[in-house]
């Protein structure tokens, strides 16, 4: 859909704010610190970082990824959780335009936005940030379609109750947990925003995660149990998942209704 430069310009900054906020998100939920107090700090030197030196992307590019007082390296994880967090938010008005829609979408964003940053580091996906997410859904598709909120949350329900079998399975056969139960709750998440379109979703997430795990593994050089050493994290490739479903799910459930016979 076509967008004006205003729209382009105020979806683009709150995408970056957003960003910003899940990089707090992301280093403090975790550890258990509060969100919004203390102001940013220098985790090195512990100054605090001044508004000039804490505006999205610009602040990293101009400091050369750097603390202006002591010098330490800045994550690039800083400008790349903002960067792709503004770029979907842009994919998203493009997709929906300002149609009530495009409010549960951006939800979906920063949610596998958040989710992936904290996986990435901390190895976990927070029960906060899925009962957050969770309740923003049903409010945002009662707001924006209520005739869709009963669908999602049977497709939240299969989708969440499929995982939660598989790893069982994995369990069960293994000997130890494949999946987390925090992938079983984002899996009934993403349900709940994109419907059946979560089918294809987590279909691509268990794809690109099985071809990364296969890879990662014959590159450490692993073999039977010390597999496990080499785990890597699910949540990101469920939010990969997440995103393909967002913006081309309901045409992959079309087009495999129509090769299977079952339109």
């Amino acid at each position: 859909m076509e967008a004006s430069a205003y729209e382009i310009v105020a979806v683009a900054i709150a995408g970056l704010a957003v960003g910003s906020f899940l990089n707090v998100v992301a280093h403090r939920l975790p550890r258990g610190e509060s969100l919004l107090r203390p102001r940013s700090r220098c985790p090195s030197c512990g100054v605090q970082i001044a508004v000039y030196d804490n505006v999205p992307v610009i602040s990293w590019i101009v400091l050369r990824g750097r603390c202006r007082h002591c010098g330490t390296r800045i994550s690039v994880r800083y400008p790349l959780v903002e960067a792709a967090t503004a770029a979907l938010f842009l994919a998203c008005l493009f997709q929906q335009g300002t149609d009530a829609e495009l409010l549960p979408a951006l939800a979906l964003m920063a949610t596998l936005v958040a989710v992936t940053a904290t996986d990435l580091e901390h190895r976990i996906v927070p029960n906060k940030v899925m009962v957050v997410s969770a309740l923003a859904a049903v409010v945002l598709w009662a707001i924006a379609d209520p005739s869709q909120l009963l669908d999602n949350l049977l497709a939240a329900a299969i989708a969440g109750g499929s995982l939660l079998l598989v790893s069982e399975l994995f369990r069960l056969l293994l000997g130890r947990d494949a999946l987390g139960m925090g992938d079983v709750k984002l899996a009934a998440v993403m349900g709940l925003y994109l419907g059946s379109a979560v089918a294809p979703a987590l279909f691509v997430g268990f794809a690109a995660g099985a071809v990364a795990g296969i890879a990662a593994a014959r590159i450490a050089g692993a073999r039977g149990p010390d597999a496990r050493r080499y785990a890597i994290p699910f949540a990101p490739f469920m939010a990969l998942g997440g995103v393909v479903g967002q913006f081309w799910g309901p045409q992959l459930v079309d087009w495999y209704l129509r090769v299977s016979g079952l339109s």
